[in-house]
This record gives structure tokens, sequence and C-alpha cells, in this order.
């Protein structure tokens, strides 16, 4: 059911798709640009907080993600098994389930809104499902490989929000002791 969900998607595909759809997928790659916003967002006091959020909810994500779900389930992606679609990008190394990708933008995305900046966190919401559907149409995931990583990653933003709350906390009441 899974293939047919997919290959119903490529049913769908655009020559503009076809374009976009790898640019998108590329600010997913290794978490850099979610990085990088964690990054910018550490160095402005206003949205410090929530770039340390962000920045715990993206580590989380690649020590459950990378280090220990992909290996221990280590499904093969769909390209290996319908070997007939041709990809738009280069063949990923690494275990199909979870996404990555859709794991790390969703991480960071929640991770924003559980800090409290709502607006930026929803704007992050829009790009990670943007993101997320990208692997479903270039064919590197499966639809549940997709939710999967999204559910990790909202995990990793709420428990993010939850560990940098302790800390700052703890930092705080030695402030004032």
């Amino acid at each position: 059911m899974e293939l047919d969900i997919l290959d119903a998607i490529q049913k769908i595909r655009t020559p503009f798709g076809d374009f976009i759809m790898p640019l998108i997928t590329r600010l997913g790659d290794m978490g850099l640009f979610w990085i990088a916003l964690a990054v910018l967002l550490i160095i402005f006091p206003k949205t410090r907080r929530t770039g340390m959020v962000v920045g715990v909810a993206l580590v989380l994500d690649v020590i459950l993600c990378n280090a220990l779900l992909k290996p221990l389930v280590a499904r093969v992606r769909p390209y290996d098994v319908n070997l007939t679609v041709q990809l738009l990008i280069s063949r990923p190394i690494d275990y199909s389930f979870p996404s990555g990708h859709s794991a790390a933008s969703f991480a960071a995305a929640s991770a924003m809104l559980f800090a409290g900046s709502k607006r930026l966190g929803w704007a992050a919401v829009v790009l990670a499902a943007i993101i997320a559907f990208s692997r479903l149409y270039l064919y590197v995931h499966y639809p549940t490989d997709v939710l999967g990583g999204i559910l990790l990653g909202i995990i990793c933003g709420f428990v993010a929000s939850k560990i940098v709350t302790i800390l700052v906390n703890k930092l705080e009441k030695r402030k004032s002791a």
C-alpha cells in the first residue's frame, strides 16, 4: 500500500516539482538549515532560549534517529524495492526509517513552538511539512518513514523544551542564591 501512495505521487509529478523538490529537500540535508537557524537564534538575546531548545532538539534527534532507530530498524528504501523509479537526487546511503529530514525538520519546528516562538514556529512547521513531502515526492521514503520522522521530531522538540527549562531554572536558582 505504501508503494501505491508513492506511485500515485509519481503520477502527479510536474517539471516545476521536479525542479523545486530537490532544492527543498536539500534544506533538510544533515539538518544544516536547522542547525544554522539554531545558531542564529542563539546569537540574539531575545531568541536565545528558543535557539537552545532547537539545538537540544536536534541533538536528541540525531541520537535517536540516526544513531539508534535507523540502524535498529534497517528498513530498505522504496527505490530499492521499485527499481523502475528514476531518482531526481543522489541515492541516500542510510536506511529509510525514520525519515531523518522529517525528524530534524519537525524537531526544530516543534522546538520553536514549545519554546513559545509561535510565529516563527508555525512558519517552520510549514517548511518542515514541505520538506517531509519532498521525501515522498523524491521516492526516497515510505509514508510511514515520514510519519515516524514527524512523530520523533515532535517528541524531540517537546523533550528539549523540558530539558532547557530545567537547566535554565537551575541556573537562575544558582544566580539568586
